[in-house]
């Protein structure tokens, strides 16, 4: 039975993409793997890399040559992706062994606006795979593959990440893996947290609900 797939991971921005952030035309982008093919992850799935180079093609001919590969800020639990919550667009998906790669641009939507502030604040972002499809138990230790009937959806930004050690964090600082400790996560989240309220705060006057 197919089921809404949803998988983190890290997606680490580097102090020189910061810089280079913004493009000929002013617009904010970033580089980063988006997905791991062939790998157990967090949720302990794995993507066969045929099923996931499948819906990486039809994604680059359908989506990004259209102009509306979008995905979301946080944890969508839909297989629709809303415009009115859009906070970025994929402007291109390549290859890099089994690693799938991509160029993304953070837009100036509301949602976009809170993602630039949280990024270049160097606050800890994860991006986080939205498919449906079902799976099968592999191993006895409970790993499952994703079958062939995986529909990938797109790619969305999170700022509390549902999987253990799934965080974006610039390469010059400590990279936030199993070792790090509740005082140092918290501190990201939170700080996170007060950027998104104040700009939430300033574009919707919504500051009493914080």
């Amino acid at each position: 039975m197919k089921q809404l797939l949803i998988d983190t991971m890290l997606f680490e921005v580097t102090p020189t993409m910061l810089k280079e952030s913004k493009d000929k035309y002013g617009r904010f982008m970033v580089k980063g793997v988006l997905q791991r093919a062939n790998a157990k992850n967090q949720n302990g799935r794995v993507y066969p890399k045929d099923i996931l180079k499948r819906e990486v093609n039809k994604y680059m001919g359908r989506e990004v040559k259209e102009n509306r590969a979008y995905g979301e800020l946080d944890h969508p639990e839909s297989s629709v992706v809303e415009l009115k919550n859009t906070s970025h667009i994929v402007r291109d998906v390549y290859w890099r062994g089994d690693d799938v790669m991509g160029t993304v641009e953070i837009l100036n939507t509301p949602a976009g606006k809170i993602l630039q502030e949280i990024i270049n604040a160097k606050c800890t972002v994860g991006i986080s795979s939205r498919g449906m499809g079902s799976v099968k138990q592999i191993s006895e230790d409970g790993t499952v593959a994703v079958e062939q009937d995986f529909e990938l959806i797109c790619w969305d930004f999170v700022s509390n990440p549902s999987t253990h050690g799934a965080f974006m964090s610039p390469r010059n600082e400590s990279v936030i893996n199993e070792g790090i400790s509740k005082k140092q996560d918290t501190y990201r989240y939170n700080k996170a947290q007060n950027i998104m309220r104040d700009i939430i705060c300033e574009v919707g006057g919504y500051c009493e609900c914080f």
